[in-house]
Order: structure tokens, then C-alpha cells, then sequence
């Protein structure tokens, strides 16, 4: 019988520590080789600690949320004969650091997750949540409704049936359908229930999050603009392109909006830029390479479609496409989370009449176009006067660093964005 000590592994270049986000074994748990010992995260992605040997947890080296740095402990497994020797060629990525006939006593503690003998590991941690899957009238509907674990477990505890939400996108439902079913069907819930406070720590994604934003409203003076844009050709230009090409991607409104940008930004380098705060210097880059918010079960993250300007509509919806889903999934490869120039985020249907949007630090801007609503307008009735006419009409937003962009600068870019969208065979132009 034996101790094999695993150390968090070098998972990257220049990476000093990550952070437990989520936990996959306890103290007492039995672990099969290759299986999942716990994710962490660094300031570039999410990683998947897998165990190199069979056998049982005695010590765990943090909770949830705790920083731990490279070459540090993360796990002590409890192996069987010979099993801690045969690990050694793992020491690439674990170390064992002692090989000793622990007390018999040990395992079968471990085995009952009762503390293990002394050990510099946290010799307990909190289980893992399993799954919890949302109370709903007919078991034959959950099975037809796609919904992350996270989000059953949401939709469990506040009672609602997953089954009377209908997803805004993709056919799966996430949080912002529940935030959605909530706010316009608030009178669901029974009269008088009430719902018990939670206490929730912010790590993982969340804690990224935080950080960031802290930072960017920390160290950049925003300033927002919002210009109102009659996106009827638009919208018309889209569905009539979707129908001539069945075969190919179906265009969103997205697409659409990052050609214009894309054929804007040339004229306003300014605006596709960096800025690195601590060397005093802007970098105007000529690629657009657009970070494009998204939103996950995990919390905001920022895929970039590289080179942009480069790509038609079909290959702009493609990139959308699998770049979103990448996100969502987990899948989405540290390269393809990193070095955007500008970003674009949308809330999509659930919209809104007008955002003022955070800076994606270290850009300099960041786009919000916001929800298409219906008005009567005045419009040329084509004899020199004006008629009363339904059209489709969207606010889109921009937020800029003032240290680097001027209000004109801001909004003559979108006003040429706005030309743009309102005569969109300008897009489909040489």
C-alpha cells in the first residue's frame, strides 16, 4: 500500500497558479485511472485534471475556488502494491513524493470520508452537486427539453417546469430563457411562496468576470452613443438572400452588422485598437479580429472570429455558428478566447431599447446593437412628399475609451455604419 501525490501539472506558458473551479472527487472517493479529478482555470482556459493511477482519495489540495500554484499538491490517492512505483514515469505531470505503508486504518477512513492522517492537503472537501433535474407535471417532457445540469438544477429549485419555456435560440434552453420566464411570468409562482436566501462564491468564470469588468470600469473613462438605424432593407435583404440560398448557413442579423463594421473600420483605425495602459501605447491594428460576447451556462465569454474583414456573409454565420457553440460547450481552445481588436455583443431577442456595454480591456470599443422594434415612421412617398409606413427600426450602441477615441470619431463611425445598413447593396458591392 502506498500515497501517489499528484501536482498540478505546467499547463501553460507562463502560467504560475489556476484555480480549483470545480471539483470531481472528495475525500473517501475511489478513482479510476484517467478519471476526472477536477477542472482548473487559468487566465487562459479551462483544464481537465485526469489522475494517472487507481485508487482511493485521502486528500485534496483546496476547496473550490482556492488558487493553487504549479507543482503544488493537488491530490493524494491511497494505491494498492505496486501502483505508486508504476505511476512513476507519470512524474511529467504528478510527482510522487512519498511511497510508505500507511496505517492500516487509512483507506478504510478514506473509504468512510472520515479525515485521513495528517497530511499538507486539505484533507476534506465539499462533494461535487450532482445534477439535479427540474420538477416538471409529465416526465415525458424533460426528455425532449435540452437544458444544461446547471439549469435544471435552477429550474428545480425555483419550481418551474421546463417544458413551459420556449428556448430564444439553438432549441436549448439556458439561463437567460429562465431570467426571461421570470421576469414576463413572475405570477407562476404561488401566492406567498418565497424563496429561501443562498449564499453563492463567486469563482471560476464568474470570478473572471468580475475581475475584468472591475478592471475596465476601473482604468478606462467610457463614454457611450446610441443611434437609432431603419434596418427594413436590412431585414429584407436577409430574408431574400436566406431563401436564394437554402443551402447554405441561414444569416442572422449578425453577419450583416460585422460586414458593415468590418467595411467601416478603415476609415476609423482609432477605434480598432489596443491600448496597453502601463507602456502608453495604442496599437491601431489592421485586422479585424472581432471578439464576439457570448453568452454560456459557465457566464460571458468572448470567442473571436479572426480576420473578419476577410470573410463573407456564409463564412461570417459558419464562424458565429461554431464559435458560439464552442463556447457553450466548453470547447472552445484558449487561441480562440484571446487577442480580439474589437468586440460586438448582443442580447439578441430579448434585446433591449438601448445598452451602454463594457470595454473589452485592453480594446478601445465595443458595439451593442439592440432589439428591432416596429414604429410608424415618416417616410418619401416618391412625389417629393413624406407617407406614414410601418418600418423596422434598432438602436445600436457603442461604448469608447475617451483616452483614445473622441465622441466625433465615435459617432461618425456609427453614422457611417448606420449608411451602411440602411443601403445594404452596399454590402454585396465591390
Amino acid at each position: 500500500m502506498g500515497k501517489f501525490t499528484f501536482n498540478l501539472p505546467d499547463i501553460g506558458e507562463g502560467i504560475a497558479e489556476a484555480e480549483i473551479v470545480t471539483w470531481h472527487v472528495k475525500v473517501g472517493d475511489r478513482i479510476e485511472e484517467d478519471g476526472k479529478i477536477a477542472d482548473v482555470m487559468t487566465d487562459k482556459a479551462t483544464v481537465e485534471m485526469e489522475s494517472p493511477v487507481t485508487g482511493t482519495v485521502i486528500a485534496v489540495g483546496g476547496e473550490e475556488g482556492d488558487m493553487i500554484a504549479i507543482g503544488s499538491p493537488l491530490v493524494v490517492i491511497a494505491v494498492e502494491g505496486d501502483a505508486a512505483e508504476d505511476a512513476a514515469p507519470a512524474a511529467a505531470v504528478a510527482e510522487r513524493i512519498e511511497v510508505e505503508t500507511p496505517d492500516a486504518g487509512d483507506v478504510e477512513r478514506a473509504a468512510a470520508a472520515a479525515p485521513a492522517p495528517a497530511s499538507p492537503l486539505t484533507e476534506a472537501a465539499p462533494a461535487r452537486a450532482e445534477p439535479v433535474e427540474a420538477q416538471a407535471t409529465s416526465p415525458a417532457h424533460h426528455a425532449k427539453v435540452l437544458a444544461s445540469p446547471a439549469v435544471r438544477a435552477r429550474a428545480a429549485e425555483l419550481g418551474i417546469d421546463l417544458a413551459q419555456i420556449k428556448p430564444a435560440e439553438g432549441g436549448r434552453l439556458r439561463h437567460a430563457d429562465l431570467d426571461a420566464f421570470l421576469a414576463y411570468n413572475g405570477a407562476w409562482r404561488a401566492a406567498g411562496a418565497k424563496r429561501a436566501d443562498e449564499t453563492v462564491k463567486v469563482i471560476g468564470m464568474r470570478r473572471r468576470i468580475a475581475e475584468n469588468m472591475a478592471a475596465s470600469k476601473r482604468n478606462i473613462p467610457h463614454f457611450s452613443y446610441v443611434e437609432e438605424c431603419d434596418v427594413t432593407a436590412l431585414e429584407d435583404l436577409r430574408g431574400q438572400l436566406n431563401a436564394a440560398h437554402g443551402e447554405r448557413p441561414k444569416l442572422t442579423m449578425l453577419p450583416l452588422l460585422i460586414a458593415a463594421i468590418c467595411r467601416t473600420l478603415p476609415d476609423f483605425p482609432m477605434l480598432n485598437a489596443r491600448y496597453d495602459d502601463e507602456a502608453g501605447v495604442v496599437t491601431r491594428h489592421g485586422a479585424v479580429h472581432l471578439g464576439m460576447a457570448t453568452q454560456t451556462d459557465a457566464g460571458l465569454m468572448v470567442p473571436v472570429i479572426r480576420d473578419a474583414q476577410d470573410r463573407n456573409l456564409w463564412q461570417l454565420a459558419s464562424e458565429i455558428r461554431r464559435l458560439a457553440d464552442a463556447a457553450r460547450s466548453g470547447g472552445a481552445k484558449s487561441e480562440e478566447l484571446s487577442g480580439s481588436t474589437i468586440t460586438i455583443t448582443s442580447l439578441g431577442p430579448l434585446g433591449g431599447v438601448a445598452t451602454t456595454p463594457v470595454i473589452n480591456r485592453p480594446e478601445v470599443a465595443i458595439i451593442g446593437p439592440n432589439r428591432i422594434v416596429e414604429r410608424p415612421m415618416f417616410v418619401p412617398d416618391g412625389m417629393g412628399g413624406e407617407r406614414i409606413a410601418k418600418r423596422k427600426l434598432m438602436n445600436i450602441s457603442i461604448s469608447c475609451d475617451h483616452r483614445v477615441v473622441d465622441g466625433w470619431d465615435a459617432a461618425s463611425f456609427i453614422q457611417a455604419v448606420k449608411r451602411l445598413i440602411e443601403t445594404p447593396v452596399l454590402l454585396l458591392a465591390d
